[in-house]
């Protein structure tokens, strides 16, 4: 196999987006990197599904209301949030979009759609905001208006299913958290991934994952894999780098976790050839900044496995 060819593809099928943006579904990677580190190039993951029938954030990573306003969307249009876990470079951004509808006086109904513990977050996002809808604008006379967020939280499970207007979701745990079989915690924590089946096509999207069949059973035939990547020897150079002192069994947890629950570039396309998925477009890029050799090596890595077209996403692409 060519190890070029995924690159040569990738070009050719990003030349083609711009004529498909008229279509009526297009997925958007608002953010794409992983966390927990920020980079000025790239905005922490968050996504956009738009459809004929509304618009939705998928993941709500740190800037992600700054990123609609670039993608031409306000916090009105914004019928839903889908939450793939409640790591902290998912859900920061949440706050934002909840406090700014309110102080931008929207009260059109957002459902947001999460794992266990979804609701507990919500309601602390919502707490946290008291202080300053009690103090409102703060002049003599002001009329305190109701606060009325108009969200309704719902929490799904492995096998749950929803709809989105004319879309179809299909959650399945993954294997980001690996706890004990029968533990309390596998009980209380799950991460998902998500199939949203639009009346035009099927996109599949890993949220942050290890390998996984119930993945793989997921994405099967789908016309786009939307999948996370991580540079797992670039990562754990940059924490011993950025970290030196860290204690040698926070290190070790924190090494473990990375090569365990997230997907090489390998893994990516390996999950894409078992799953006969036509496109892959990798997003929650865990490494260091993207340059072009570095993006020909992971486009090189999933070649290894998988023939199709594949991106590495940059923020703000369209797909």
């Amino acid at each position: 196999m060519n190890p070029i060819g995924p690159a040569l593809a990738a070009v050719a099928l990003l030349a083609a987006y711009p004529a498909q943006g008229q279509q009526a579904t297009r997925w958007i990677t608002l953010g794409t990197q992983g966390g927990p580190i920020p980079l000025k190039t790239r905005s922490q993951p968050a996504n956009l599904l738009v459809t004929r029938d509304g618009d939705y954030v998928i993941d709500a990573g740190d800037g992600v209301s700054e990123q609609l306003a670039k993608a031409g969307v306000s916090l009105a249009q914004v019928k839903a949030v889908v939450l793939s876990h409640l790591h902290f470079d998912h859900t920061a951004g949440l706050f934002g979009i909840i406090s700014l509808r309110w102080q931008t006086s929207i009260t059109s109904p957002l459902m947001i759609y999460g794992p266990p513990g979804t609701k507990q977050l919500v309601d602390g996002i919502l707490s946290s905001m008291g202080p300053a809808v009690a103090a409102g604008y703060a002049y003599p006379g002001e009329v305190h208006r109701p606060f009325e967020p108009g969200i309704t939280v719902v929490e799904i499970r492995d096998g749950a299913s929803f709809d989105l207007g004319t879309t179809h979701v299909t959650a399945v745990k993954n294997t980001h958290y690996t706890f004990p079989p029968g533990s309390t915690d596998e009980a209380r924590f799950q991460s998902l991934s998500f199939r949203f089946a639009t009346p035009g096509r099927v996109i599949a999207y890993t949220g942050d994952t290890g390998v996984s069949p119930a993945v793989e059973k997921l994405a099967k035939g789908a016309d786009l894999l939307v999948s996370e990547m991580i540079d797992y020897d670039g990562v754990v150079a940059e924490i011993r780098r950025e970290s030196p002192n860290m204690p040698t069994a926070a290190l070790d947890g924190l090494e473990r976790h990375l090569r365990d629950h997230h997907l090489t570039p390998q893994q990516v396309g390996e999950l894409a050839r078992v799953a006969g998925v036509k496109e892959i477009v990798t997003t929650h890029l865990s490494g260091p900044e993207l340059n072009g050799s570095r993006e020909l090596e992971y486009l090189r890595g999933i070649a290894e496995r998988y023939s199709g077209p594949a991106v590495i996403a940059r923020d703000m692409d369209e797909f």
